[in-house]
């Protein structure tokens, strides 16, 4: 039997006994209605119970449910194995034992795949729309290399600036991009002058991340909560550009400081802590220490040799130097056929190997970013950075930088 049709079979067991509790509904008075409105959840609840399907030993169910997590691999055909996560409990269950981390397979299946680190040995092929009229920006997945490919959505950032910063809050709905959502998953944070960013987490994903209060927390006694959205942000990358004093035309100096992966992440055995599930964030969860933002940090200033001492064990990328092309009489990278526009917002990162030079060459890139259209973008990247942290590193990209072009 295909999957299709077990799924016909599921909604006709199902949608027999909710046209029965609607029939009695529509039978009685006002009273008898509601109470069959309400209970006829419960109907639902008892039909599958009843249902062969509801009997089916674990082992076969088991047996299934790898077989379709095996033969769908792509997107649009891989919603199966989310319609089988949304059966029931004991099928979410057993599908999540089932579906590997997105860095073992190498597939977005839940929306806890984003926060999970790429694979190690292929590359996730991305793309972002802008749209310029409400400074929102939306990334894709790509389905297939067709220039009119529509992608699967993954996430969502909105830009909203204020006088001495820029935030880009980003969400698992397009249509709800605000941090008082459920979907709001984190946000990007400017400097003023556009140069210094900081990436943060919604969720406590590893326990390296650094948390730091919310600034739209009220007092409630000794207690400061926030009624409306998460308490704490977890502090998960520094992404820094470098000044261009001199004025000279040429490529961005790009360095990507990632609190919450280690530098061994990526040794030939080394790991990255990786989140299994979206746990929703705790009015409890921040610390007990306040938060304030100083002068120093709304204008961008930091003393050098503490910003060198706090990296120490954490995963530093930086840009991957251009060349300069003669003929063309511009500065050229290899994307591989994934950038067609020149910009000086294109960038790959590298891992930073400190004083050793001339292996940038050989380096793998982790995430290169670049444009393709007036306000299309490709975004690649791999292990060991999450989707949200990739977009969120584009995102600092579209600013504009004082100083710095």
């Amino acid at each position: 039997m295909s999957f299709k049709s077990f799924l016909q079979d599921m909604k006709g067991e199902l949608g027999g006994s909710k046209k029965g509790v609607a029939g009695k509904s529509r039978s009685g008075s006002s009273s008898v209605s509601n109470r069959a409105v309400q209970d006829s959840s419960g109907f639902v609840a008892d039909a599958f119970k009843q249902s062969s399907w509801a009997n089916m030993p674990l082992e076969l169910l088991r047996e299934v449910l790898m077989r379709i997590e095996d033969s769908e691999c792509t997107w649009p055909e891989r919603r199966s194995v989310i319609a089988c996560a949304g059966v029931c409990r004991s099928w979410r269950e057993t599908m999540k034992d089932i579906v590997q981390t997105l860095q073992l397979s190498g597939k977005l299946s839940f929306p806890v795949s984003l926060k999970q680190p790429g694979p190690r040995d292929c590359v996730i092929q991305c793309f972002i729309k802008r749209n310029r009229g409400n400074q929102s920006y939306h990334l894709y997945l790509n389905n297939n290399q067709a220039c009119n490919d529509e992608g699967k959505f993954m996430l969502a950032a909105r830009r909203c600036r204020r006088p001495t910063y820029s935030d880009y809050m980003i969400s698992l709905n397009p249509d709800d991009v605000s941090r008082c959502s459920s979907n709001y998953i984190g946000k990007l944070r400017s400097n003023l002058f556009r140069t210094k960013f900081t990436v943060f987490d919604a969720h406590a994903p590893t326990t390296g991340a650094k948390i730091t209060k919310s600034r739209s927390t009220i007092t409630m006694g000794t207690k400061q909560v926030s009624p409306r959205a998460p308490a704490g942000n977890c502090t998960v990358a520094h992404v820094s550009y470098g000044l261009n004093i001199s004025g000279s035309r040429g490529p961005r100096r790009m360095h990507c400081v990632m609190d919450a992966i280690p530098a061994s992440a990526t040794d030939l055995h080394g790991m990255v802590p990786t989140q299994t599930e979206l746990l929703p964030a705790s009015l409890n969860s921040s610390p007990s220490q306040s938060f304030h933002r100083s002068k120093s940090i709304q204008m961008g200033i930091h003393d050098d040799e503490t910003h060198h001492s706090d990296t120490e064990g954490m995963l530093v990328l930086k840009n991957k130097a251009p060349r300069w092309h003669e003929q063309l009489q511009c500065w050229c990278l290899n994307f591989n056929g994934r950038v067609t526009v020149a910009s000086v917002k294109n960038f790959q990162l590298v891992v930073d190997r400190g004083d050793l030079t001339g292996e940038d060459e050989q380096e793998k890139v982790i995430l290169q970013f670049g444009k393709v259209g007036r306000d299309v973008f490709t975004m690649d990247y791999q292990y060991p950075i999450s989707a949200f942290q990739a977009f969120a590193i584009c995102l600092s990209s579209f600013d504009t930088k004082i100083a710095c072009e």
